[in-house]
Order: C-alpha cells, then structure tokens, then sequence
C-alpha cells in the first residue's frame, strides 16, 4: 500500500478556489479536517462561512476528483458543511436578540423593485441553508405580508403581552407592520413615530435564532431611512437600483446615506436590467444598460446581480408566491440563488463579532 502524502493531499485541497471568495479552502479556514486511513480512503470535512447549498454538489465532486488522483488514494469522501457567524457592526448598538446579521435593502427611490428584492433575497438565503427573517419597514406601503402570501387579517402571536411572534412564510420568520393594523388604518404619522414603530416591531418580535435578518427599508433616503441606519446594528446594505439614469441617481444617494452613517453597501443589485419578450424570449435593454456596474465601480463595491424585467416575476410575487419557491429551478430563482451567495460570501470578508454568542429570548409556554 503506497504511503499517502499529506502534503500532496494538502495540495489537492488548495487546487479548489471559492468562486466567490476567490481564495483556497485553506485561506478560507474551511478545512476542518483531512485524514486518510489504511485502505486508502480520504476524509475531508469542510464548513464554507456563508449560505452555499446550491455549491455544495460541485465542491464536493471537484474537490473529491482532485483527492483520487493522488498516489495511494482508492476513494475520496467530501462533507461540505457550513457555519454563518455573526459579524460586527460600526456603530456600538445592542445586539437584537435571537439575530447574528442585519443586512438593510434599500433603494434611493421607490418603484425599483426592493420589496420584491427583499423577499426573493430573503427566500434565495434560506434555500442556501441559512436561517432567515425578514422585516416590512415600510411603513407607509407594507407590503412583504402579501408578498409571503401571509393572510389578510392574521394577527401574530403575542407573549406576556409584549412580544409578537414572527410569522411563519415559505421557511422565514416575517414580521411587519400590516400584521399588527388593517388596510383601511392609513399611516399618518411624523418621522419620529414611524421609525419608533420600527424599532418597536424590531425589538419586540422574538426572533428564533436567524443567521440574517432582511430589513426591508422604506424608499428614499430622507430622515426616517438616516433614523433608521443609526439606529438598528446593521451589518451591510444592499442597494436596489434599476438602469435609468434618475435610479442610478437615486441608487448613488442610497450609498452615500449608509457611507454617511458608517454601514458597509454588501454591492448593487439591478433590477429590470432588460426585457425577456414573453413570446419569443427575445433580450431588450429598455431602460439602458451597465448602470449597475458603473455605481458598483464609482464606489468600489460589487454588482451583485442583473435581473430581468419578466412578468412572471410580479405575478409570482403579487400572489404570496416569489419565484425563488414557486419556480426553484428558473434561471431567475439562480440568479436570486447567486445573488445570496454573493451577499453572504462578502459579509464574511468582515470583522466576526466575538463578544460571545448573540443571546436569543426563549419563551416557553406553559
């Protein structure tokens, strides 16, 4: 029996590069063990920092091919696992509880498409294999409840008369403000209330151990949104823009007002980046192109994704159905799916939290 080489074995391992990350399974620290034993058989186990299902199958066969070629090794047996941690803030805020993450979509201007952004991101991280929530602050036009086909009229559980219980939807735990007040109640209400219902709905709802939180932000980058971003410990933002030069000059806004208050911008995702006719499948730029990229290059940050301006996008969305679940194997659901991994992956470039674990309220019922 030839003597396996750790070295070569090592070396192997180091011939995958994280097509995110674009670093070794060793840079990554995510080999956490590597062992062969005397019949010739190898035993890799990995943990990748960010939700990566949808790359496991890959890794694993690409990974295990490169093991079985060195000298000595009959078989290869890779287990990709993974492991979110929690990352700091810039701003000292208290943890919410139950929540490692918070990552904030906004947009500088509505009508761009960030609630269904919001959902589908929110929907494309848990298919990863991440635990997710996600938070309506839109205030004015709630409207992710609808999004997550939530009832009309379902009111969330209370505990102790304090604590909501967020909803359950498609595998997320929602909360929003639509769940707590009726369609007919119009949200007349000054800055201040508005992020103090927030913040409210924020700590109140016990949320059960989530990787990430989605915060789904009001449009615009007035005093409510700047409230907002100094109040809650975001960890990153995610800006939702369209390809028209006035989003592009809204989306540039939205930047500055998280630069302004110290909140890293994860990238830019361009939403209605070109038309897919419905009849021939034919690809029209109806609103222009590469605007995405150019904010992405003029603040340093990534293009996280282009998304098609497709009708069954918001027909699947208006019905409590978003793609990403009602069609899991379309190549816009691989698109959210991407998106997420890249959000993920960027997050875990930052400084970990390691001010113990984030604590989670628990309410037992009696």
């Amino acid at each position: 029996m030839t003597q396996i080489s750790e070295q070569a074995l090592q070396a192997a391992v180091k011939e995958y590069r994280d097509p995110y990350l674009n670093k070794d399974l060793y840079e990554l620290g995510a080999v956490k063990q590597l062992s062969a034993d005397d019949q010739g058989k190898v035993t890799l186990m990995v943990e990748l920092p960010y939700p990566s299902r949808g790359i496991a199958g890959g890794l694993k066969q690409i990974v295990a091919n490169a093991l079985e070629f060195v000298d000595g090794v009959e078989s290869a047996e890779v287990h990709v696992g993974q492991k979110i941690h929690s990352y700091k803030t810039n701003k000292e805020l208290p943890a919410i509880p139950g929540v490692k993450n918070i990552i904030a979509v906004a947009s500088g201007k509505g009508g761009v498409g960030k609630s269904t952004t919001s959902v589908n991101l929110a929907l494309a991280l848990h298919a990863e294999g991440a635990r997710v929530g996600i938070l309506d602050a839109d205030i004015y036009g709630p409207s992710v409840g609808m999004m997550l086909g939530v009832p009309e009229g379902k009111r969330p559980d209370v505990r102790e008369n304090k604590y909501f219980v967020p909803m359950p939807a498609h595998g997320l735990q929602a909360m929003s403000m639509a769940f707590v007040t009726t369609d007919k109640t119009p949200m007349v209400w000054r800055g201040p209330m508005v992020s103090g219902a927030v913040m409210q709905l924020l700590q109140q709802s016990l949320w059960d151990e989530l990787d990430y939180l989605i915060i789904d932000m009001p449009p615009g980058t007035g005093d409510i949104q700047l409230t907002l971003a100094q109040k809650v410990p975001v960890a990153g933002a995610v800006i939702v823009t369209t390809p028209q030069d006035i989003a592009l000059l809204d989306g540039k806004k939205g930047i500055e007002m998280f630069r302004k208050v110290d909140i890293p911008v994860l990238g830019v995702v361009e939403n209605m980046s070109v038309h897919i006719c419905s009849s021939c499948g034919h690809e029209e730029p109806l609103f222009g192109c590469g605007g995405g990229e150019r904010i992405a290059e003029e603040y340093q940050t990534s293009l996280l994704g282009q998304l098609p301006l497709h009708m069954t996008i918001r027909e699947q969305t208006d019905s409590g159905a978003p793609t990403v679940v009602s069609e899991p194997d379309s190549e816009v659901a691989r698109r959210y799916r991407d998106i997420a991994r890249r959000v993920g992956a960027e997050l875990s470039t930052r400084e970990r939290n390691l001010g113990g674990t984030i604590s989670s309220v628990s309410v037992t019922e009696h």
